[in-house]
Order: structure tokens, then sequence, then C-alpha cells
């Protein structure tokens, strides 16, 4: 599709709120109770679950502190002509870390909590926050030091796809600075692996390759290495059942989303197999598992390949946070674009 980057950007940040939105409600549920509760087709729409309708999880957090990382990272290369990504988003992730230990009323004097994006209140409400991350980030001592646990979790790749937005014209940068920012809260290969095939992907469908073509390329393009087997597998796997006349049912295959590979691999399925972005991202969050996680990667990968304005309207309308997810994506389009001016960037994205 003939999108701008600006467009696809705000897709991606705003798909994957959607979709972390839309499976919030039942992501501790079994598919029985699903049904039990929402009807024979499941979850729909929205519905009120941890704050308002549209309310939105740690995925959705966790990306966006990303995304201010990724633009104070950029601020930093501007003007001091080097920057550590990585540590810098590693930074950005402490800064959540602090809104999930503290009210927002006895937020602490610490340095570091800095911009303007940590400044919001609703940002300082623990929406299940995933823990191999919170005891990562509260371990840390040195920015963009690998986090010492074994973890594969999915607490990676749900919030990284926006490394691929960052490098939209280059799928091997966007790969490696997401597989090293994902060794900071989790320690296994599969989940750096993971990580950095989103990023891939998003870069490649940002330069206007279509979802399967961008999924095929990241897998012989970039997971070739022994330890990404695991992801490329899964991401095969995916392949595969896309669009064949049982693929609903495949998800039970894919596993529950729970891990890196597994909540990728949902989610590129969907994206694939369902007639539409909506019914898509149903189909990404009515299963065994992750379900706001799915929602959520499925929602990156749409928004990314086909822009806002194919999702649905009423879901972006109710949207929680809906201001900062579009600031952000604005600012990060802005960063990208030629004669950038990253003093004035500055007070807000602080480069560090």
């Amino acid at each position: 599709m003939d999108l701008t980057l600006a467009e696809r950007i705000r897709g991606c940040l705003l798909g994957g709120a959607c979709g972390d939105a839309l499976g919030a409600p039942v992501e501790f549920l079994s598919t029985p109770q699903i049904v039990a509760r929402f009807g024979s087709k499941g979850i729909t729409g929205f519905e009120p679950d941890n704050g308002p309708l549209g309310a939105v999880t740690d995925d959705t957090q966790m990306t966006m502190f990303t995304v201010e990382g990724l633009i104070r990272a950029r601020v930093r290369q501007e003007l001091e002509g080097v920057s550590d990504w990585p540590a810098v988003a590693h930074h950005a992730y402490l800064r959540w870390l602090s809104t999930q230990l503290h009210p927002h009323t006895a937020r602490p004097s610490m340095d570091g909590l800095d911009g303007w994006l940590i400044e919001d209140a609703r940002l300082w409400s623990q929406r299940a926050p995933g823990t191999t991350c919170l005891v990562a980030l509260k371990s840390a001592t040195t920015l963009g030091a690998p986090a010492e646990n074994d973890s594969k979790g999915c607490g990676t790749v749900m919030r990284d796809a926006p490394w691929g937005l960052a490098f939209p014209d280059d799928p091997d940068t966007a790969f490696r600075l997401a597989f090293e920012a994902a060794r900071t809260t989790h320690g296994h290969p599969s989940a750096h692996y993971a990580s950095g095939a989103i990023a891939a992907i998003v870069s490649r469908l940002c330069a206007g390759l279509d979802l399967r073509d961008a999924v095929e390329r990241t897998i012989t393009g970039n997971l070739r290495h022994a330890d990404g087997v695991e992801v490329a597998a899964a991401l095969v796997m995916a392949l595969q059942f896309a669009g064949q006349p049982g693929w609903r049912s495949s998800l039970l295959e894919l596993g529950g989303g729970w891990v890196a590979e597994e909540a990728l691999a949902i989610a590129v399925l969907c994206a694939l197999s369902a007639e539409g972005p909506r019914p898509a991202l149903i189909a990404a969050v009515n299963h065994d598992g992750d379900s706001d996680s799915t929602g959520a990667i499925c929602g990156n990968l749409l928004g990314a390949a086909l822009g806002a304005d194919a999702l649905p309207a009423e879901w972006i309308a109710q949207l929680e946070m809906r201001d900062l997810l579009e600031t952000l994506a604005s600012d990060l389009a802005d960063s990208l674009m030629p004669g950038f001016d990253a003093r004035a960037f500055e007070v807000r994205y602080p480069g560090w």
C-alpha cells in the first residue's frame, strides 16, 4: 500500500494498543471461560477490565517507553555523534519500572525520571506487569547489561515493534538493536531472536513489503543462526497454517503465546489469515494464552502494514491514552525526517 512512514508508525502504535485492550479482559481465561463469559464468538469488542473501557496493559505501557527511548537515542545520536541505543532503551524501561513501584502522588526523587512521558499520571498504574521484566529491571546495575535469567517470556516481543519503525529502511539494524535491547530483561536466545524478528518484519513492512514476504525474508535473512531456530520454526509453522481452512484450530499447535516465539507466531498467523484487521485481532485474542500480548503484536503488524485508517475506528476512539500514543507516533515520525532538529527535541526527550 502507498502509505507514508508517519501513517505506518501511527498504525503500528494504535494497532498494538487496540489488540492489547481487546485481549486484556481475557488474558488469564481459558477458551471455555471466554465463551461462557462473552458467548460463542468470544470477545469481539472492548470490555471493561482493569480500568476504563479501552484500557491497555503493561504491553502498551512498555511500548510507549520503547518509543520514547528511541527518540531520546536519536537525539543523543544527533547531538553527541554516538548513541548506545539499547542502553538508552534500557534507561526508558527503568523509568517505566518506577511507575510500577510507586503511585504518581508518591513518586520518588530519582535521577533519570525526566522527559515528558513519565509526567503523565495515567502511566503510573499497574496493569499486570510481567514478573520477569520487573525482577530484571529491579536488579539492573549497568545500563544495557544482559539480564541474569533464562526467560523467553513474551515481555520482549510485545514491546519491540517500534525498533522496526525507527529503522524503516534497515531491517538488519532494527533486528540487531532490538535483539540487544531484549537481552536487558530476558536471558533466553528465543526472546532475543523474537524481538529482533518483529523489529525486522516491521522494518520491512515500512519499506512496502507485504506481511508474508516480510516474514519470509526475516526467516531467511535474520534467523539463520542456530540460536534462532526456535523462532524460525514457529514462524515457518505459522506461514504453513496461514490461509488454510482450519487455521483457527492451528492456534493450539502454535502454543499459548506466553513465550516469545509462540506469541509472534500466533500474531503472524492471525494477521495473515483473517479477512481484515477486526477479525484478525479478534482471532488473536480468543485462545488459551496470553491474549493481550498476542493481540498487541498482531495489531502492531497490521497497523504497520495497513495504517491506522484500516483499524476499527470505534476502537481507536475508545483507546485509553490515545493522546499519548498519537504524540509519540508524531514525534517518532518527525525524528526520522531529514533536517530533524534534535536541539528542539532535547527538552522533552533528553538524550540519555
